[in-house]
């Protein structure tokens, strides 16, 4: 099944995700995505700056989007209703080599804050909304 957090869009392809998640025959995809930076990197000696830039996508590591194919065995993992799935679950997974990620370069946006808010729903105001792909393809395929 496919499983997300709620908290965030993209325009990740899920019949790219469901096709891998089979091909790997593991328990748990996870769709993986670099963030853009949200804060500017200093080039520390000492008490003194010596450069200053904007955080870029290379430089962050790769996190989990929030887009996930689950099999159903995933749910064994779940003790309670107080587990944390991305601590015990996914880390015993990772621990297994039963949790795979695929690589999503697109669009992806989580919605944490005001700003975050606000940018989205400019995007809709102004029809430009990167994940809303089903408007650019009315013949898209079932999974």
């Amino acid at each position: 099944f496919f499983l997300t957090y709620g908290d965030g869009v993209s325009d990740v392809n899920i019949n790219n995700l469901l096709k891998f998640h089979r091909e790997q025959n593991k328990l748990c995809t996870v769709t993986a995505i670099k963030p853009e930076g949200r804060f500017g990197i200093l080039d520390v000696d000492g008490k003194y700056v010596r450069s200053f830039r904007e955080k870029g996508k290379s430089d962050t590591g790769w996190i989990n989007a929030g887009f996930m194919v689950v099999e159903p065995k995933v749910l064994d993992y779940i003790k309670d209703d107080e587990t944390v799935f991305e601590k015990e679950p996914l880390e015993k997974l990772a621990d297994e080599g039963n949790l795979i990620c695929f690589k999503h370069n697109g669009f992806w946006k989580c919605i944490d804050t005001l700003k975050d808010k606000i940018q989205l729903e400019s995007f809709l105001k102004n029809n430009t909304a990167p994940w809303m792909i089903w408007k650019e393809n009315s013949n898209r395929s079932q999974i």
